[in-house]
């Protein structure tokens, strides 16, 4: 069997129901295109559900990519109850992509954390979450606004400041950046191998990776997908996790 070109990246869909009648598992197109032309990976959709095995996946894919998504990340993965402020859920995705992180870490294996992935990243290392964000104290509206033209969905809208000579720090080379936000929900109490490594200006994690991880799991609550290729903030971020697939890739 030919050797492929370039490594693969399973970006992690989300379950919708289409014209309230089809079941479909969906992903955006920003996210593959970052995948593809900044990462320099094959995209390729991963379908959520308890019956999709997690080792299959491991295998057959290098890296992945933990996207955004309209539902939660159910409480019960966290010990709270539900609650009508969580809103919607989508259990298969709770059930393949906190499997495929826990299992990433322990392997080495890379991933990015994208809005929910960030949040499920906090979840599989045994982290808690807040289903409004904008309901504790001093916290800004994160969520995105609405009846306005995408471009302004996906605008700049708070700075993110990194601990100086962290991860981010280095890897950006800013210390603050300017970033979207798109989310409801949030970091509660980080889990206890999770190091918080930027806040929002109202103090919001924002940017977090697990500490003495084998592999690269750097997750971010903003939208880096959006203009990936031209964004400083997003362009290392999507070029760092293509590097890492491939060393991975390589090993494997």
């Amino acid at each position: 069997m030919a050797k492929k070109t370039r490594p693969v990246v399973g970006v992690i869909g989300n379950y919708y129901m289409m014209n309230d009648r089809y079941a479909v598992h969906a992903s955006g197109v920003i996210n593959t295109l970052a995948v593809a032309n900044v990462a320099g990976c094959l995209p390729l959709i991963v379908p959520s559900g308890e019956n999709i095995d997690v080792a299959d996946l491991l295998e057959a894919c290098d890296g992945f990519l933990l996207t955004g998504g309209q539902p939660n990340v159910h409480p019960s993965e966290y010990g709270h109850d539900e609650t009508p402020a969580h809103g919607e859920f989508d259990r298969g995705r709770d059930a393949v992509a906190l499997g495929i992180l826990r299992a990433c870490v322990d392997r080495g294996q890379p991933f990015l954390g994208i809005c929910r992935g960030f949040q499920e990243l906090n979840v599989a290392m045994g982290g808690t979450l807040h289903p409004e964000i904008r309901e504790l104290p001093g916290r800004m509206n994160h969520r995105m606004p609405r009846d306005v033209d995408i471009s302004e969905q996906f605008a700049h809208r708070h700075d993110v400041r990194f601990a100086a000579g962290g991860v981010f720090h280095k890897l950006i080379g800013a210390q603050v950046v300017r970033t979207n936000t798109l989310h409801g929900q949030g970091i509660l109490d980080a889990g206890p191998r999770i190091v918080v490594d930027g806040y929002a200006e109202d103090g919001t994690p924002e940017a977090i990776y697990v500490q003495d991880a084998p592999g690269f799991t750097l997750a971010v609550q903003w939208h880096p997908e959006w203009n990936a290729a031209e964004d400083p903030v997003s362009r290392p971020l999507f070029t760092a996790f293509g590097d890492a697939v491939r060393t991975w890739a390589d090993r494997k």
